[in-house]
Parts: structure tokens; C-alpha cells; sequence
């Protein structure tokens, strides 16, 4: 089943849930706000999308501009201040098996679904 990793005030990410909508295909919302995903799931994440770690961060967050910019940090440091902070999780991610993208722009999930 399609999952999409999904932030309700993000335009982007509601535009990649009417997307799924009109697909016809069953999809999980996981609000990852909420349900923060684990440091196994993110790297799991990170691999199905083929990126390292600082690609996913969202790096126009005010909290990666006061707290983290301008530091080096390790992969492993990252994966931890994406769980610690998951509003620095870019959005959204869509999950089709052992495929995933990042849906920005939206028409990159169709390459997945």
C-alpha cells in the first residue's frame, strides 16, 4: 500500500493527497508530526529515496537556522535531529513498496504510483 508521509499545513503535501485521491489507489496518511517515525524507519526512508540525510532536512525551518546551521553534523546526528525536531522532515514523502520520492513538485509521485 502507498504511504505519504503528510504535514496538513503544507500545500505541497495536501496537493500530493488530492493527487492521491484522483489516483484511485488505497493510501496510509502518516502524520508525521504526530507519529514520528523512528530512527530505523527514517534512514529506512532515506534509503528508498536514495539521499543522504541533510537532503531531507528542511533547511528554511527557523529551528535549523537557529540551532543547527553552519554546524557539521554526522549523518547519524541528523537522522536524530530529524526525530527530535520532525518539522525539519521534508515533505512530503511518498512510500509505493520499495520506491519513494519526495513530492515536490507534486507530478513526481506519479513516477511511483
Amino acid at each position: 500500500m502507498i504511504k505519504i508521509y503528510h504535514n496538513n499545513r503544507c500545500g505541497k503535501s495536501r496537493s500530493a493527497l488530492q493527487l492521491l485521491d484522483t489516483s484511485g489507489k488505497e493510501y496510509e496518511i502518516i502524520k508525521y508530526l504526530e507519529d514520528i517515525p523512528t530512527q530505523s524507519e527514517l534512514k529506512g526512508i532515506i534509503k528508498l529515496l536514495g539521499i543522504s540525510p541533510i537532503e531531507l532536512v528542511r533547511k528554511n525551518e527557523a529551528i535549523w537556522k537557529s540551532e543547527f546551521k553552519g554546524k557539521t553534523l554526522t549523518d547519524e546526528e541528523l537522522i536524530k535531529t530529524m526525530i527530535a525536531h520532525p518539522k525539519l522532515i521534508e515533505r512530503p514523502i511518498v512510500i509505493n513498496g520499495n520506491q519513494a520520492v519526495i513530492g515536490r513538485p507534486t507530478e513526481r509521485i506519479l513516477k511511483i504510483i
